[in-house]
């Protein structure tokens, strides 16, 4: 087990900013990528980003929506990614390429949760598809441009990994009834594993990998698949929700402060592969644990993060060019 995986006392917690935690911080000459960077905590991840000098390519699905959220936001270039299909990916690097020969920072921030049961054309479940496997071949792609920057690389996760480990004899419920939480759990846990992973055979290139909670958001279209009912007990004691523990409901500011901090913070200098929330480095818990602020030994486990990387190339149809 990592041992990393442990807080520092950053200073910061679950109410600071994305603002405060990038005071000080100068981003000029830097390159970034924000997957779903026109929306919820990835709009304000590219807004403050963009404050602080960096030049950001936002990668979105609906390009005149993301036009026009971004419209106001200096240093911003749009490029189409639906990150459920693999062409797409290909066609989103490409066009990057044309104009960038690095990345700073990756930002795997887009996602989504609790969808009914839906495929992409590979037949593959769609929230393991678009959460984790189109942002494993993004990552894969961009390798080199990562490399030559010794670039961070930010997997937005969530405290619902707590729902599931990785189902590895059947990751796309083919033969066990789908159900849409378990799912959601499955894809938040492989966000957390490809993070450890994924620093472990890049920080001899100096690229290091951070998983992210954001925390309990409700003002974002993240739930746009959610019930009424499930909408309306997300914020009360009881719910339908798996496992639902109450916990402090974040601003959108507080939302995407954890990502900028992993993204940009001194403090995180030669540390990587682990998962962090309210500004900080997580503490490990039991994985039938109920506590907010920690991560389960699942989502950490540097074998079954191995293990998930040979699923995901099997998966993606390629091998990992390191």
């Amino acid at each position: 087990m990592t041992t990393e995986q442990q807080p520092i006392r950053s200073g910061f917690g679950e109410t600071s900013t994305s603002s405060q935690v990038i005071v000080g911080i100068d981003l000029s000459g830097k390159t970034i990528i924000v997957t779903g960077g026109h929306s919820g905590i990835g709009l304000e991840t590219t807004k403050i980003l963009a404050e602080a000098g960096a030049t950001i390519i936002v990668g979105a699905r609906d390009i005149e929506k993301a036009t026009q959220a971004l419209s106001d936001v200096k240093n911003v270039s749009i490029i189409k990614l639906d990150l459920s299909e693999p062409l797409s990916v290909d066609e989103f690097t490409n066009e990057y390429r044309k104009s960038f020969d690095r990345c700073d920072i990756l930002i795997n921030n887009a996602g989504i949760m609790a969808t009914p049961l839906l495929r992409n054309s590979l037949g593959y479940e769609m929230q393991f598809a678009t959460n984790h496997l189109g942002h494993f071949q993004l990552t894969a792609k961009l390798w080199n441009e990562l490399r030559k920057s010794g670039a961070r690389v930010i997997c937005l996760s969530s405290l619902g990994h707590r729902f599931s480990g990785i189902r590895f004899d059947d990751p796309n419920f083919q033969t066990h009834p789908y159900e849409k939480w378990t799912a959601y759990g499955q894809s938040k846990t492989a966000n957390s594993l490809f993070a450890v992973h994924l620093d472990k055979i890049g920080k001899q290139y100096g690229v290091r990998a951070f998983a992210v909670h954001p925390g309990r958001i409700t003002s974002t279209e993240l739930s746009r698949f959610m019930s009424d009912e499930e909408k309306a007990t997300a914020t009360s004691s009881v719910s339908t929700i798996p496992n639902y523990v109450p916990s402090y409901i974040k601003s959108i500011a507080q939302g995407s402060a954890t990502t900028v901090w992993c993204a940009t913070s001194p403090q995180l200098e030669n540390k990587g592969g682990v998962y962090c929330a309210d500004c900080d480095i997580s503490p490990i818990v039991e994985n039938d644990s109920l506590q907010i602020n920690g991560v389960r030994r699942w989502a950490v486990n540097p074998s079954m993060a191995e293990q998930l990387w040979m699923l995901s190339e099997k998966l993606a149809g390629f091998h990992w060019a390191k």
